[in-house]
């Protein structure tokens, strides 16, 4: 972002009496509120985690509804794919769903999109992708997904996961 060519003239206006004890003072201050303009759009939270998908097998990695903090609906959800998986794909779907009773909007319908991973034929070890996700609210969230893709699925894991359907 471009400093207004403004904001810079006072502090070099000054009488040189006062410029030494007012300028830097004054420059630290003009300095400080500029970071504090671009601080939230400079912030981004991070979330790392890890799924274990079975061979073969297609599943979730990501579900964002697009209900805003108070629970209105708002615009569909963007998710920009940052680094694609290297031994499978990613398939995007968007559909309808109700929340969970547990979810902060609890037993809501709400427009949804998610992102399902299917690791390529015949391969099972480690993968993972990196997913930008911004909600309705218009704040932003990377997701780092660590992928391991087994021979032999886990039934006890969340079945609802492991398939097509949202």
């Amino acid at each position: 972002m471009d400093l207004p060519t403004s904001a810079a003239k006072p502090i070099a206006a000054l009488p040189a009496a006062r410029s030494a004890s007012v300028a830097a003072p004054l420059a630290a201050a003009v300095a400080a509120s500029w970071l504090c303009l671009a601080g939230p759009a400079l912030a981004q939270t991070t979330v790392t985690r890890s799924e274990t998908v079975p061979a073969g097998k297609q599943a979730r990695l990501v579900i964002v509804p697009n209900l805003k903090k108070d629970c209105s609906s708002g615009p569909m959800p963007e998710i920009k794919v940052v680094t694609p998986p290297k031994s499978g794909s990613l398939i995007t779907k968007a559909g309808k769903l109700k929340t969970p009773a547990k979810y902060r909007c609890p037993n809501k319908d709400a427009e949804v999109q998610a992102i399902f991973y299917q690791p390529n034929s015949g391969y099972t070890g480690s993968d993972g992708v990196v997913v930008e996700i911004k909600n309705s609210d218009g704040e932003v969230e990377k997701r780092d997904i660590r992928i391991t893709v087994d021979k032999v699925g886990d039934k006890a894991k969340d079945e609802k996961k492991n398939g097509t359907d949202l």
